[in-house]
């Protein structure tokens, strides 16, 4: 069992800090908004710019990242990317909004769980 003592004997700082996830909204050429997480999210919507990362934007080319929004982990951010998807419009607009008005310290703050 090499691996598991390998694991074990990793500092621990290591092992309780990672990389943060986001949560972002693109807004589409067609004014839809597409919400997606990503431990990068500048350098995904230039994928999805770029026509690659997702079919959703096939039909009509991702114009601007309105939204984005960090978690401490993946799995958080996946599960505010679902409770986000299950939004009506009106209320992913509003996100946006909010974005929008934000200063830069609150958007680039973690939110607190």
């Amino acid at each position: 069992m090499p691996e598991v003592a390998s694991t074990a004997s990793a500092p621990p700082a290591e092992q309780a800090v990672g990389k943060p996830w986001f949560v972002y909204l693109v807004r589409a050429a067609n004014g839809s908004l597409y919400c997606g997480i990503s431990d990068d999210p500048q350098r995904r919507f230039a994928m999805h710019q770029s026509g690659k990362g997702a079919r959703f934007f096939s039909s009509s080319p991702a114009m601007a990242l309105v939204y984005v929004e960090q978690w401490p982990s993946k799995g958080e951010a996946l599960r505010h990317e679902r409770l986000i998807k299950k939004l009506k419009k009106s209320a992913k607009e509003a996100l946006a909004a909010s974005y929008a008005t934000s200063s830069i310290h609150e958007r680039d703050a973690v939110p607190s769980v």
